[in-house]
């Protein structure tokens, strides 16, 4: 295989956890990024081409030359949004490789009642549910009035990982369900799902897929709550960790084979083959797992853990996925060492949060235990500057997962901003467990 140039779309933690294992692999050759930020500009090229949004004419324009211009030969997508509206539909006809799926595709993500429907049809287990749009309120009063509490309430579009709740209360459920369907999460939440709540321990598992085969990595757990001992409000995810000792051999059997592998043959069956990462977002009881969620893309902040101790060629990995014939061999499934990513964010997160408040400390730190990931920084003035919720993911390495806890929380204190916040809680279930 010859050495490949790389364009991966994405600015956050996630990509640039994407772009350090890319930028690692022996078959690149050059690695470009939209649009980047501090931490990804250390190890690629960012680039600006000016776009607003990744489908009008005027942009995919913009990005078909840089790829010609560039001899791209492989387009990594990082964000959902730009799956959902499409983007590889459009690279693919114009022959670019893409490694992401189809807009049908991702329509299991970007649709909770899609894929709720997609999964009953399969038979992939999953929690009980049914959907909702805004001129049946009263309808779905009445199917919360059935139900045993919890009560699980999510909007139907993207929402940022914001838009789950759930309720203790029947009288709060109905409360937060019209909420949603007034438009509390915009078009995103015109239509709802209610499921009943499921039982058990979360965890993720992330497969490299070329539409009819896949490679399974390293199985992670994320924090979603903003507060410690899972409390508070979803995030976009606050720390992670990999692997995780309640997905043993057993489970990931099950999980290949109740759930991607007919994933993969059903969206084939719907005329659109699965190109790209399957995030399974699991429930695990009694060590039987059901589908929480599906992502259509790396999940943040669980790659940043995954991808650290991540053995293989992954620019091969992707690149073989999405030419439709993926090379198992790039990856390496023996486990060596385990990672904990810890989460600075802003206080305030995910509700209203100040930014622009200077970063001290090695901020830019890539040392072979310490990757400190960027998510919301910026440069003026060549002063590193918080400017999102999430600002940076500290990922240590460890021979253990105590090892890497201590590690991510020590090089943690030695990084400062106004407003930081983080959970002093990552990864203790897991040591707990050992």
């Amino acid at each position: 295989m010859k050495k490949i140039n790389i364009l991966v779309i994405g600015s956050g933690g996630r990509e640039h956890a994407i772009v350090r294992a890319l930028n690692k692999s022996e078959s690149k050759n050059k690695i470009f990024c939209l649009s980047g930020n501090p931490g990804i500009a250390k190890i690629a090229e960012c680039i600006n081409l000016d776009i607003k949004n990744f489908v009008d004419e005027k942009s995919i324009d913009k990005i078909i030359n840089f790829c010609k211009t560039s001899e791209i030969d492989l387009i990594v997508i990082g964000p959902e949004q730009p799956l959902a509206d499409g983007l590889s539909d459009v690279l693919r006809r114009e022959n670019i490789n893409v490694f992401g799926p189809s807009k049908f595709a991702a329509q299991l993500e970007s649709s909770k009642s899609f894929a709720k429907d997609f999964m009953k049809k399969y038979q992939i287990p999953t929690a009980k549910y049914f959907s909702f749009n805004q001129n049946e309120f009263e309808k779905a009063k009445k199917y919360i009035e059935a139900m045993s509490v919890p009560i699980v309430i999510k909007a139907d579009g993207l929402a940022a990982g914001k838009g789950v709740v759930i309720s203790e209360n029947k009288n709060d459920a109905i409360d937060i369900t019209k909420n949603f369907l007034d438009g509390a999460f915009g078009k995103a939440s015109e239509k709802i799902v209610i499921e009943e709540f499921m039982r058990g321990e979360e965890a993720s598992v992330f497969a490299i897929c070329d539409g009819s085969d896949f490679v399974v990595l390293a199985p992670s757990q994320d924090h979603k709550r903003i507060g410690d001992n899972d409390t508070g409000k979803n995030t976009g995810g606050m720390g992670s960790y990999s692997p995780v000792s309640i997905v043993d051999k057993n489970v990931l059997e099950k999980v290949c084979e109740q759930i991607i592998k007919p994933t993969l043959a059903g969206m084939k069956a719907e005329g659109n083959s699965f190109i790209g990462c399957l995030y399974v977002g699991l429930m695990l009881e009694n060590g039987n797992p059901r589908v929480v969620e599906f992502n259509v893309r790396f999940g943040d902040p669980e790659t940043q853990a995954i991808l650290s101790i991540f053995r293989g060629d992954f620019s091969k990995l992707l690149y073989s996925a999405a030419i439709g014939n993926i090379d198992k061999t790039a990856y390496c499934e023996d486990l060596l060492q385990v990672a904990c990513c810890l989460i600075l964010a802003s206080a305030g997160y995910p509700d209203k949060f100040e930014t622009g408040f200077e970063i001290t400390g090695n901020a830019y730190c890539e040392q072979d235990d310490i990757i400190v990931y960027h998510s919301g920084t910026k440069t003026v003035d060549n002063k590193l500057l918080t400017s999102g919720g999430r600002v940076l993911g500290i990922t240590a390495i460890g021979n253990n997962i105590g090892d890497a806890i201590t590690k991510a929380y020590k090089f943690a204190n030695e990084i400062d901003f106004e407003n930081k916040y983080n959970r002093s809680d990552i990864g203790k279930r897991e040591f707990k467990r050992k």
